[in-house]
């Protein structure tokens, strides 16, 4: 299980971060109050580090994905970012429908890391109830909005 505390992810040991760095964090309406607080996550991180960020809003989480190929399309040639950072939390419900969509994302994210040249953070929160979201953003399970970031900080110095 991942708790908080059980990680050295928020060890930043990695020097001089990179100067300028841009984050483009991607986030879907769905489910907004959840993916909001992992944005403001992601921002208080970026915000303590002096990195650059923008956000781009998409209806769902099987549109992250192209978003960010998109996005990446469009600025590769000029004010390309050092990271992504998919942002969304899918609750389970009572058709399958959860699984195609947490199937998509998932697949979608692993493709984009192996495609783009820069990485494509995973914070997308799947999960079976909107009780467990919400140990995800700040509770029992510590915050994966912030841990989304750090890990955004570390590939790009990596």
């Amino acid at each position: 299980m991942a708790t908080q505390g059980n990680s050295s992810l928020y060890h930043i040991d990695t020097g001089i971060l990179k100067e300028n760095a841009c984050v483009i964090l991607v986030k879907t309406e769905w489910n907004a109050a959840i993916v909001d607080a992992l944005e403001e996550g992601c921002k208080n991180i970026f915000d303590q580090y002096k990195i650059r960020y923008e956000t781009l809003v998409v209806p769902g989480a099987v549109e992250l994905p192209f978003a960010i190929k998109r996005h990446w399309e469009r600025t590769k040639d000029g004010a390309a970012p050092d990271a992504f950072i998919a942002l969304g939390c899918v609750i389970k419900g009572d058709t399958p429908h959860f699984e195609y969509v947490c199937d998509s994302v998932t697949q979608g994210v692993l493709q984009l890391n192996l495609m783009l040249p820069v990485p494509t953070i995973f914070g997308v929160l799947t999960v079976n109830t909107e009780e467990q979201a919400r140990e995800r953003i700040g509770g029992a399970h510590g915050h994966k909005g912030e841990e989304a970031a750090v890990t955004a900080l570390k590939m790009i110095h990596s």
